[in-house]
C-alpha cells in the first residue's frame, strides 16, 4: 500500500474538482487508481482512472478531458472551425498537448501540415502514456510539434495559417494571455485571407461577464466573431463554449461551408454533424441578450 501515488484533490476514493473560477459547486469523481502525479515546469499534472470515466487528466486542480466524453469537446473546437474554411491545407494548434485535436483536425484529408504548440512538453508525454486513443494524432506524417509558448510561437508567423485553433486551460496560471486582446491580434496577424479560428470560451452559465468581454475583444479584431458551446458532462455544469472568428466579414460561421455526408459524419464523429454545427451558435435569450 505505501507505494501507492496520491493527490490533494483525492479524499475517500472520490477526485473534488474545486475552483473559485466556478464558486459553490464542484465535480466529484470516484477514483479506481492514481495513475501518474507530477509536478512539471508549468503545472500540476494528475492522471487517475475513474469508475465511469475511463481516464482523466487534470492539470492544476482541473478535468481537462476523461476518455468517457473527450470527444465531444474536441470534435466540436476542431471542425466548427475546420468546416467554416473551404479549404483549410495549413493548421495551428495552440495548447492541445493532450493530441485530441490534431486526432480531429487530420480528419480533414484538405490538411496537409498540422502543427501544435503547447507549452508545456509533460502533456503529450504524459497523454501518449495514458490516453492514447486522443495521441493517436500525433502519429500523423502531416503533424509537427513544438514545445513553447504559444503567444512567442505566433509572433514568428504572419499570413501563414488557414485555421488556428486555441485549445486552452482556464484564464489562470499559463493560459491567461490567451484571452486577451493582444493574443487575439497576432492570431489575426497569423492567418491567412478567409482565415478561422476557434478558442475555448468558457461556460454561459458561469462566466458570462468573460465571455462578453472576449467576444468584445475578439469583435475588435475580427469582422465575424460568434459565440457556440456544446455539452460535455465533466465540465463545469456540463458545458464549454468557444469562440469562432473569421478575416471574411462575407462568411457566416453559424453555416459550415464544407460538409460530408451522414455515412461519413457516422463514420467518423461521435458528435458533431452539419445540423449540430448550426445549433451550437443558438443561444438561450440569457445568454443571446448578454452577448449581444
Amino acid at each position: 500500500m505505501s507505494g501507492e501515488l496520491v493527490h490533494a484533490t483525492i479524499k475517500d476514493g472520490w477526485f473534488r474538482e474545486i475552483s473559485d473560477m466556478w464558486p459553490g459547486q464542484a465535480m466529484t469523481l470516484k477514483v479506481n487508481k492514481v495513475l501518474h502525479v507530477e509536478k512539471s515546469k508549468y503545472q500540476d499534472v494528475l492522471v487517475f482512472e475513474s469508475a465511469t470515466y475511463g481516464n482523466v487528466l487534470v492539470l492544476d486542480n482541473v478535468i481537462q478531458c476523461t476518455e468517457r466524453d473527450e470527444f465531444s469537446y474536441q470534435e466540436m473546437i476542431t471542425h466548427l472551425a475546420m468546416f467554416s474554411h473551404p479549404s483549410p491545407k495549413k493548421v495551428l494548434v495552440i495548447g492541445g498537448g493532450d493530441g485530441g485535436v490534431l486526432r480531429e483536425v487530420i480528419k480533414h484529408n484538405e490538411v496537409e501540415e498540422a502543427i501544435l504548440c503547447d507549452i508545456d512538453e509533460a502533456v503529450p508525454r504524459v497523454s501518449k502514456m495514458f490516453l492514447p486513443h486522443m495521441a493517436k494524432g500525433f502519429e500523423d506524417p502531416r503533424v509537427r510539434v513544438h514545445i513553447g509558448d504559444g503567444f512567442k510561437f505566433l509572433e514568428d508567423y504572419k499570413n501563414e495559417f488557414d485555421v488556428i485553433i486555441t485549445d486552452s486551460s482556464d484564464p489562470e496560471g499559463p493560459a491567461e494571455t490567451l484571452f486577451q486582446k493582444p493574443y487575439f491580434e497576432l492570431l489575426h496577424g497569423a492567418l491567412r485571407e478567409g482565415g478561422v479560428i476557434t478558442t475555448q470560451a468558457e461556460n454561459q452559465w458561469l462566466h458570462l461577464p468573460l465571455i462578453a468581454s472576449l467576444k468584445k475583444s475578439c469583435r475588435e479584431v475580427f469582422p465575424v466573431a460568434e459565440y457556440a458551446y456544446t455539452t460535455i458532462p465533466t465540465y463545469p455544469s456540463g458545458q464549454i463554449g468557444f469562440m469562432v472568428c473569421t478575416k471574411d466579414a462575407s462568411r457566416d460561421v453559424s453555416k459550415p461551408l464544407r460538409t460530408w455526408s451522414e455515412e461519413e459524419e457516422v463514420e467518423t464523429l461521435r458528435y458533431y454533424n452539419k445540423k449540430v454545427h448550426e445549433a451550437a451558435f443558438v443561444l438561450p435569450n440569457f445568454a443571446k441578450v448578454a452577448l449581444r
